[in-house]
């Protein structure tokens, strides 16, 4: 078993202030590989404390300073890149290919993205009578989900070391063995002492703490909405910025102009990616009600290409969920789909077939919902797909919005302006236009309860920055 029982505070690995301690189980055996330890605020003000003392030193950095260590952590990041990929694997059952080349490509992308913006952006700008220096926002508090753990701790880390911050992060107790190896990258690329520190626990008592503390200046969560919630409301005493990336139950809708296997099978594959735990996947399909028997079919077999089972496998497609404790939460909203009254056109509770331990589920399609259903209205994060009927545009884009989430959106149509104009009308974050891919330069965030700010790119680095205005007198 791993031993990761050390914290990572002012470039050193330290023991912590407790000796409790959580396993971190393997989804795909049900067994413990590794072992933290459960920080607590005493570890937090430890961390805190030498962020600060470091915030004065690196926050002066240059540009080409802050360039030359992305180089560094790049370089570093690549020679580890197989062991990141092994680790996401074991702690969160992402298949072999799907964790090596894009749950850990996607941390050393964040990195490269945010280097070349870097190399460009107007952190100082002279105005008529008047400059605009973008200067660090201070030490700030990280807190990152377990779905796509080093993308989301690389999303947040690099644009924060671009801004010249310094930062505590807490990965998830889920999934924090990557996190250990990401930490281990940053020593290696001589990230200098207490700009980086890294702090295992539960979010009720490190996440808690950290969004109350009185020295950390901003709040970076990506998780669910209800804690996402918490992490405001513990940050409001401090008037502290905080900056939310939350849920989502993303409409795709397919017009009545495209190809039909076209679309609806990209929707299928879309949504059932990395098992369907990301936020932003179409986990609501809406299609023309006359088609609805004809897409049904389609996505049903859509999924002969997905084969679930051991992650480390080769052929597997789609490993197992996260933790028992997510499968059941599926389970639960599955059976609540049948209890409605939705039509079950394939998958359903229990385990596939031939996979008698771990936590996998079965691809399941939900068609004939309304929107009022519970699968249509929760994010089930798990491989489940409902298929709504609209009766025209304006319907279908009422549908796409009556959710209180806002993150993200599709729209396939052969007929590019009228897909665009739809487009226009969903009130989302992103939109993707006839099956267009995600862009690391593209601002990445929601509206509504999907939270606010903006990650990724320029927009990132904007996040971790603050605005002064200088009046200087001729």
């Amino acid at each position: 078993m791993k031993d990761l029982k050390q914290f990572y505070i002012d470039g050193a690995w330290i023991a912590p202030s407790s000796d409790r301690t959580l396993d971190v189980i393997n989804p795909a055996n049900e067994t413990a590989f590794a072992q933290i330890s459960l920080g607590t605020s005493d570890d937090v003000d430890m961390a805190v404390a030498a962020a600060k003392r470091a915030f004065d030193a690196y926050s002066t950095t240059t540009r080409d300073d802050r360039l030359a260590l992305l180089d560094r952590i790049i370089a570093a990041y690549a020679n580890r890149m197989p062991e990141l990929a092994a680790a996401i694997t074991a702690e969160m059952g992402a298949p072999n290919e799907l964790a090596m080349n894009a749950q850990a490509a996607a941390g050393i992308g964040h990195f490269m993205t945010v280097r070349a913006v870097l190399e460009n952006f107007d952190l100082e700008e002279q105005k008529d009578g008047f400059h605009i220096l973008r200067e660090p926002v201070g030490v700030v508090g990280l807190i990152t989900p377990w779905n796509w753990p080093i993308n989301q701790i690389a999303c947040k880390v690099a644009p924060a070391l671009a801004a010249g911050c310094t930062m505590v992060l807490k990965p998830s107790e889920i999934a924090p063995v990557s996190a250990h190896i990401f930490a281990e990258i940053m020593h290696e690329a001589g990230v200098p002492e207490g700009v980086f520190n890294l702090v295992d626990g539960l979010g009720p008592e490190v996440g808690a703490a950290m969004s109350s503390h009185k020295d950390i200046d901003m709040m970076s969560f990506t998780g669910s909405t209800r804690a996402g919630i918490e992490v405001t409301r513990a940050a409001a005493a401090t008037v502290k910025r905080v900056a939310l990336e939350l849920g989502g139950k993303s409409a795709n809708i397919i017009l009545d102009d495209v190809d039909l296997e076209k679309a609806v099978t990209h929707g299928v594959h879309a949504c059932m990616g990395n098992t369907g735990q990301s936020c932003n996947a179409p986990t609501r399909m809406l299609v023309p009600r006359d088609q609805i028997d004809r897409v049904t079919e389609i996505a049903v077999a859509a999924l002969d290409t997905v084969h679930v089972g051991d992650p480390t496998a080769d052929g597997t497609t789609m490993g197992p969920v996260v933790s028992a404790q997510q499968w059941s939460k599926i389970q639960k909203l599955i059976q609540a789909g049948i209890d409605e009254g939705a039509r079950l056109a394939t998958g359903g509770t229990g385990r596939p077939d031939g996979l008698a331990e771990g936590a996998y589920v079965r691809p399941t399609i939900f068609t004939n919902v309304s929107n009022d259903m519970l699968i249509a209205r929760e994010e089930i994060f798990g491989p489940v797909l409902s298929i709504l009927p609209y009766d025209d545009e304006d319907n279908a884009v009422a549908i796409a919005n009556d959710t209180p989430y806002g993150l993200s959106g599709r729209v396939f149509g052969a007929d590019e302006t009228r897909a665009w104009s739809i487009a226009r009308r969903l009130r989302t974050g992103m939109v993707h236009i006839n099956g267009a891919d995600g862009n690391l330069n593209a601002p990445f965030g929601g509206y509504k309860q999907s939270g606010n700010g903006r990650e990724w790119g320029a927009a990132g680095l904007e996040d971790f920055l603050e605005t002064k205005a200088v009046m200087v007198k001729g």
